[in-house]
């Protein structure tokens, strides 16, 4: 099998690995450190003779996971700075025309790489697709915002070069540059929901996968600048890039953290503006240029119309925030009321059509569902009903499959569908999220949907319509079932 491939920067060489061959840690684009601290990214310098890629690349500056879900999800760290590299899986690198799937991790733009063992790609590549998972730059060095002349959304335009060299170097590997579907999961769906409104990523995908993320989380160049000038004053440095691009790694890392500890735990709306309800301090930034509005609203104008999208959202996406640290049961009455006056829905109302489904739910376990709702349900939902009309299809999905981890109380908690979406169950790192024994009946389903519709652009049930609203749940309810919890999303009409 031919384990050898040229690409524009120089030749690499992977490694076969069961059904596909593995090319991991191939540079996308320079290292974005020296001179190119908080620079746009550049084309990777070329390299002679045959660059060795069987093992991850250095994956992006990052602070460890919170505990306890340090624990749950795995978080590979390499060292180096070739940090902007991505990983290839083929099934045959002498085949051609074979659709391609290119994989954004999440990780709340803090964390996260491509080197996740779920994210591997073997699988995908048995059955007939190229699968590639990249590395952007995170935190401060991808999302940081300045106030002096620079690129905004550096992490952003990490993931369109990513794409660019896909477009440029993926027939190599038997892949079809145009039929390339763009997909992520959590900040990576909220990336790739990004990238449909973006003109820069337009021709750079023909379908597009949103995994427990939509259109509705960026920050307000305002906000982001007052983020910038928080960190510069904790660090004791002048908010540009020169002064911020000689604060060491760590330090600044440290700095980073305790700017997001301080948001979740000090949530004042006159500090923190539209971070106060979701302590997400690093997001993309409305900079009028590399991302000019807030997406939903660029893809309710018709932006991305003909890309193909599946989007969906896990049952109880909350209980992962919420459960593992035992913040769940400290959620008093007043909490729960508090939260969702600052959702923008009646209190009673969401309260009685939350408790309909649940009569025992205490406090806390009712947050969880209008939490889910607030941040990840309806955004999925309205990213469905903005494209109606387009072109391109929209399908809707709900993973209901329910973890037994934690006495069962995670239920299907985010980002528990990643390993049935890749067909990873077995892969060292996944149990302690699906559990010693999660179903491969399961995965074989939600991967063999994916599979189609990344080479069809139809995952096998029903177009998106607001007239019906199917949903094709996977897990504790299967089957397409029209307009899941009606009343419950109904609490939301006019809010989000």
């Amino acid at each position: 099998m031919q384990l050898e491939v040229a690409t524009t920067s120089g030749t690499v060489r992977g490694s076969a690995v069961g059904p596909a061959v593995a090319f991991k840690g191939i540079p996308y684009a320079a290292p974005p450190f020296g001179d190119l601290r908080f620079a746009a990214p550049v084309p990777a310098p070329r390299w002679d003779g045959v660059r060795d890629c069987t093992a991850y690349g250095p994956t992006a500056p990052k602070p460890p996971y919170p505990a306890p879900v340090h624990l749950l999800l795995p978080e590979p760290v390499v060292p180096g700075e070739d940090v902007l590299n991505l990983n290839v899986w083929t099934p045959d690198p002498a085949a051609s025309g074979l659709p391609v799937l290119v994989w954004i991790h999440g990780g709340a733009f803090v964390n996260g790489s491509g080197a996740v063992p779920q994210y591997d790609g073997t699988a995908f590549a048995r059955d007939g697709v190229v699968l590639v998972t990249i590395n952007y730059r995170l935190g401060v060095d991808g999302f940081l915002h300045f106030d002096d002349d620079g690129p905004a959304n550096r992490g952003l335009l990490d993931q369109v070069a990513a794409l660019e060299w896909v477009r440029d170097n993926i027939a190599a590997f038997g892949g079809d540059p145009d039929q390339v579907t763009v997909a992520g999961e959590s900040a990576g769906a909220m990336s790739v929901t990004s990238l449909l409104s973006m003109p820069r990523a337009t021709g750079l995908f023909r379908r597009a996968v949103a995994q427990s993320g939509a259109g509705h989380h960026a920050l307000s160049s305002g906000t982001a600048r007052r983020v910038a000038g928080y960190l510069a004053e904790r660090l004791g440095v002048p908010c540009t890039r020169a002064a911020l691009g000689g604060v060491p790694i760590a330090e600044l890392l440290a700095a980073q953290q305790a700017l997001s500890q301080e948001a979740a735990t000090v949530p004042d709306p006159a500090r923190w503006g539209e971070i106060t309800l979701n302590s997400m301090v690093f997001e993309p930034v409305i900079d009028g240029d590399v991302l000019p509005s807030l997406p939903i609203t660029a893809v309710a104008a018709g932006a991305g119309a003909d890309v193909d999208v599946l989007v969906g959202t896990n049952t109880d996406e909350h209980t992962l925030f919420l459960v593992p640290n035992g913040l769940v049961d400290l959620v008093n009455e007043d909490l729960l009321r508090l939260t969702l006056a600052g959702y923008g829905v009646a209190a009673d109302a969401a309260i009685d059509a939350y408790r309909a489904d649940a009569p025992s739910a205490t406090p806390g376990e009712l947050l969880v569902k209008a939490a889910t709702d607030w941040f990840f349900r309806i955004p999925a939902a309205r990213l469905a009903e903005a494209r109606t009309g387009a072109q391109g299809r929209t399908f809707m999905y709900e993973f209901t499959w329910p973890s037994p981890q934690f006495d069962g109380r995670l239920g299907a908690c985010h980002a528990l569908e990643l390993a049935f979406v890749f067909d990873t169950l077995a892969s060292e790192g996944v149990e302690p999220l699906a559990g010693p024994e999660p179903p491969q009946a399961l995965a074989d389903a939600v991967h063999a949907a994916w599979v189609a519709f990344v080479r069809t652009g139809d995952p096998g049930w029903p177009a998106y319509e607001v007239a019906t609203r199917p949903v094709q749940a996977f897990g504790r309810l299967d089957g397409v079932v029209p307009d899941p919890r009606a009343e419950q999303r109904g609490l939301w009409d006019g809010v989000r």
